[in-house]
């Protein structure tokens, strides 16, 4: 398989990276959401990402086939140099590099952007998505048992993180989100 090409999600990618994400939608056991968001939620989605953090996507042969993006971990302003990440690949690009290229890209953006932490939510279980964090440097932090109701049945949680950069972000000089 070639090398993708990494670029900046755009709003018009909406309908394509809602293609990829759907069938996580509907299968039980990888994440949470009750039902796929319309292109237009999808694209406001989009939308804020790219103002405060960043969403990537891949292409090859001129067609998108994964995406990678991050946002707010929680509300209150002392978490704002930490981040939630996730990637998602459509099933003909899996095992294939493409989601390792765009975490790749994404964690140095984000570094670049003066964020501190990446954590990664991960409905359990999902061995390939935990081997797949600790590939790109995430360790894990903690296991919620039975932390969300869906498909008919509870799930575990599992947290994992990755420290970006170290010091004090005001001795950086900068400002995450």
């Amino acid at each position: 398989m070639s090398t993708p090409l990494l670029r900046p999600a755009q709003v018009s990618d909406a309908s394509a990276l809602l293609d990829i994400y759907r069938p996580y939608v509907e299968a039980p056991g990888y994440c949470f959401e009750l039902e796929c968001p319309s292109a237009v939620e999808f694209a406001a989605r989009i939308e804020r990402a790219q103002a405060h953090w960043e969403w990537r996507v891949a292409e090859q042969h001129g067609q998108v086939v994964g995406y990678a993006y991050a946002g707010l971990h929680r509300q209150r302003a002392a978490y704002r140099y930490s981040c939630e990440v996730s990637a998602y690949v459509s099933p003909e690009a899996a095992r294939s590099g493409i989601g390792s290229a765009l975490y790749v890209d994404l964690l140095a953006r984000l570094t670049a952007r003066g964020y501190f932490n990446a954590l990664a939510v991960i409905v359990l279980p999902n061995p390939a998505s935990e081997a797949f964090h600790r590939c790109h440097g995430f360790a894990p932090v903690a296991v919620f048992q039975q932390a969300g109701y869906t498909h008919g049945r509870w799930w575990d949680v599992a947290w994992m993180h990755r420290r970006l950069r170290d010091g004090d972000p005001l001795d950086a000089g900068e400002a995450a989100a």
